[in-house]
């Protein structure tokens, strides 16, 4: 028995392990019992703990971290899409896009609707991604894809003839569906139009949607992830995170954001989510934030600016927050005043400054405390609004594999924006060196949840197949490895509510922890996107084993 209280059951030595904690930030030896991290050391101090009957083994000097934890993602919904439907994300051209629904459909014959996730809409427009494309790919079924960044979708003929949407249908609040001449929809679906789209599809059974958890907690446990927050949920979602936390599946921390929507007055809002809350509470489990959208995205120009859309062609224009001011400060007010975390998706500048408005207003009527609501995405900021995250203790939620060269960055946002404004895309250094609190994250399934991939990109601001002579997204914004790792340990643990159980590998804490297969503080930062996760623990407890691990 320990000075913790608990018996020791496995002890990892000669491991090079990076605590993330300030009291003992190296160490060689941890040793763990049920469930918590026991004892932190020395390989000579960890002799007497390792005594008979206890697993030891030995690491062969590798890097071990604490888990990390990805504080913006769709764990569930990503999960059963991604699990139950045709694979877009490698389609870079409507010919792929063609033949990828193709292929599924012809390896399910049997589904009544054909459905595909992962187009990269910046790249597969909406002169792209037509009802005739996607009739010419399945001509004898409804067809439905949903973009990777879940704000834009697009059908086939069929598809909307089945959805009973058609030249007369209204475009919902806050969505569109982009038309032909005659008002026919042309296939491209935007925002809370999708919605009008899938309530007409056939749901998926709570079995399918257990497995998409299974699916996602597994690939988020193969990359070190032992804890997320799922950023946008509703009560079915916590009963199948439930579900499966009570049949001991669950493998990953889930804090949970529930959306929030315009419509809906604010204080039965309140008590719904009091009530989710009081439900779910559990280490494993738990309903803490509200969630909303402020605006959508670029690729759509539903961001919304704090100037218009400068594009030469002529469009010019704004897009309108999802929430107008008065009425977000309204709600911010009442969530913070019950102590719920909020958490903002804002893509504009325009409504990056909406939502520090709104913070600003409910800390002023309810006084400070420690809750770290967040901004997500954070793509354009307005340099005269980074201060502020610090000063209100607002936490910036970056999802920095983004903030590279790619198509919908230089052949979309940057000519629409003008290189001003270019200038304070994805802002990291910025925001961070001017002392606000922080989190890194992946906002899966828009893009990999590879915690590696992303910190090269942070680091690199470069396509990583484009190597260390290509070009470079705003350079003055690249951060260092240190300051990922604790976006991903220390800073997410706090964002989560998690601190005082989970960030560092310190004793008393959970024994959430990742076996590296190579030091990353060691490399170049071009090669870190490479590092495979060997070994990851939840409370001690192997979640994922590399196959090539032996140890």
């Amino acid at each position: 028995m320990n000075a913790t209280g608990n018996t020791v059951d496995v002890v990892l030595h000669n491991a090079d392990i990076r605590t993330m904690d300030a009291r003992r930030p190296r160490a060689r030896a941890v040793a763990l019992g049920g469930g918590r991290i026991v004892w932190v050391g020395d390989d000579d101090e960890v002799k007497s703990l390792a005594g008979a009957g206890i697993r030891t083994i030995d690491l062969g000097g590798r890097l071990v971290l604490p888990g990390f934890q990805d504080t913006h993602m769709h764990l569930q919904w990503s999960g059963t899409e991604i699990r139950y439907n045709a694979d877009l994300y490698d389609a870079k051209t409507p010919d792929e896009v063609r033949a990828a629904l193709g292929d599924y459909a012809e390896a399910h014959p049997d589904l009544p609707w054909v459905r595909g996730v992962g187009f990269n809409a910046g790249v597969l427009t909406s002169d792209k991604m037509t009802r005739r494309l996607l009739d010419e790919a399945v001509p004898d079924r409804p067809v439905f894809v949903l973009a990777s960044d879940g704000h834009n979708a697009a059908a086939n003929t069929l598809g909307f003839e089945r959805a009973g949407v058609g030249a007369d249908t209204p475009d919902p609040a806050n969505g569109s569906f982009v038309r032909e001449a005659d008002g026919r929809p042309a296939g491209f679906i935007i925002e809370e139009a999708l919605f009008v789209m899938e309530e007409r599809l056939p749901r998926y059974t709570p079995e399918q949607r257990a497995q998409g958890v299974r699916f996602g907690a597994a690939h988020c446990n193969a990359h070190g992830i032992t804890g997320v927050i799922d950023a946008m949920v509703h009560e079915d979602d916590m009963r199948i995170y439930r579900g499966l936390e009570d049949n001991g599946e669950l493998t990953v921390r889930v804090r949970g954001a529930a959306k929030i929507v315009p419509d809906e007055e604010v204080g039965e809002a309140v008590e719904r989510l009091k009530a989710m809350r009081a439900e779910y509470r559990s280490d494993r489990l738990s309903l803490h934030s509200a969630k909303f959208f402020i605006d959508g995205v670029f690729e759509n120009r539903t961001a919304v600016l704090l100037e218009d859309y400068g594009d030469g062609g002529g469009e010019g224009g704004n897009a309108k927050p999802i929430f107008p001011l008065r009425q977000l400060i309204e709600y911010f007010t009442a969530f913070d005043r019950e102590h719920f975390q909020i958490h903002a998706h804002t893509i504009g500048d325009g409504a990056v400054r909406i939502a520090l408005d709104a913070y600003e207003a409910a800390r002023e009527a309810n006084g400070a405390w420690p809750g770290l609501h967040q901004t997500a995405h954070l793509q354009l900021v307005d340099p005269t609004d980074i201060p502020r995250f610090a000063r209100l203790g607002v936490v910036a939620n970056f999802q920095p594999l983004w903030a590279v060269p790619e198509p919908s960055i230089t052949d979309m946002v940057e000519p629409w924006i003008g290189p001003e404004r270019s200038r304070w895309l994805y802002p990291l250094a910025a925001v961070i060196d001017a002392g606000a609190p922080y989190a890194i994250s992946s906002d899966w399934g828009v893009s990999s949840l590879n915690p590696f991939e992303i910190m090269q990109n942070a680091m690199t601001r470069q396509n990583p197949e484009d190597g260390p002579a290509g070009p470079v997204l705003t350079p003055q914004h690249r951060v260092g490895l240190e300051t990922l790792v604790r976006g991903y340990t220390v800073n997410a643990a706090a964002a989560a509510w998690r601190a005082e159980s989970t960030g560092t590998l310190t004793p008393g804490k959970y024994g959430d922890l990742v076996v590296l297969d190579r030091d990353i503080f060691a490399l170049s930062p071009h090669e870190v996107g490479e590092t495979r996760v060997l070994l990851t623990l939840l409370e001690g407890k192997e979640v994922h084993r590399d196959d090539a691990f032996e140890a």
